[in-house]
């Protein structure tokens, strides 16, 4: 699988859980900023492997800037926010281990394989 077909698969998977994690709370947002919340996410995360960073610093940089796009996003109180990120978290993870088993990937990081 080519960097480019994966580098997107992990975009839609990762706005896809932000989206629906969202709308199982009932806290809908939009699908453009899931995609936002998506494409700055996998960037990043892509970005910092790239620089050859740590895999704790690979895996840690993304988390702060999906955290805080899905606040302002919201626009909910804090309590709100964070079973909301709860959600999104568990609905992740679920879709990485289904891309990790299928794709071989550690993580919805494209060039981040498993060894």
């Amino acid at each position: 699988m080519n960097y480019f077909f994966s580098f997107v698969l992990s975009i839609v998977l990762t706005s896809m859980s932000y989206i629906l994690g969202s709308a199982l709370i009932k806290n809908n947002i939009a699908i453009w900023q899931g995609f936002v919340i998506g494409i700055s996410v996998v960037s990043l995360g892509a970005l910092t492997e790239v620089f050859n960073a740590p895999i704790w610093l690979i895996v840690l940089v993304p988390f702060p800037v999906g955290m805080i796009l899905l606040y302002l996003f919201l626009n909910k109180p804090l309590h709100i926010w964070f079973l909301t990120y709860l959600t999104i978290l568990a609905l992740y993870s679920v879709f990485h281990i289904i891309i990790s088993y299928f794709f071989q990937f550690h993580s919805l990081i494209p060039a981040w394989k498993l060894s």
